[in-house]
C-alpha cells in the first residue's frame, strides 16, 4: 500500500522505497539479487515489498534497469 491508514511506516511503499534508494546511493549499479540481499540484511524486507518499491522508484525516474540487467540509479 502506498499510504497506510495506520501508523506503520514499514508497510508504506514510500518508506521502503527510501530504504532501497539508500542502498542504491551506496552503490549506484547493482544486480537485483545483490540489492535485495543488502536491503533484506539491514531491514528484513519481503521480496514483494522490495519489488513494489523498485516499481515506485522506476515510476518516479529514480532507478532503472540498464542493458546488462542491473539496477542503476538515474542521474
Amino acid at each position: 500500500m502506498l499510504l497506510p491508514d495506520n501508523i506503520q511506516p514499514e508497510l508504506c511503499i514510500y518508506y521502503n522505497g527510501a530504504l532501497v534508494l539508500e542502498e542504491l546511493q551506496n552503490n549506484s549499479v547493482q544486480l537485483i539479487i545483490d540489492l535485495y540481499q543488502s536491503v533484506k540484511e539491514k531491514h528484513d524486507m519481503s521480496f514483494s515489498i522490495f519489488t513494489l518499491s523498485l516499481d515506485w522508484l522506476y515510476l518516479i525516474d529514480v532507478a532503472k534497469f540498464n542493458e546488462k540487467g542491473e539496477i542503476e540509479l538515474c542521474s
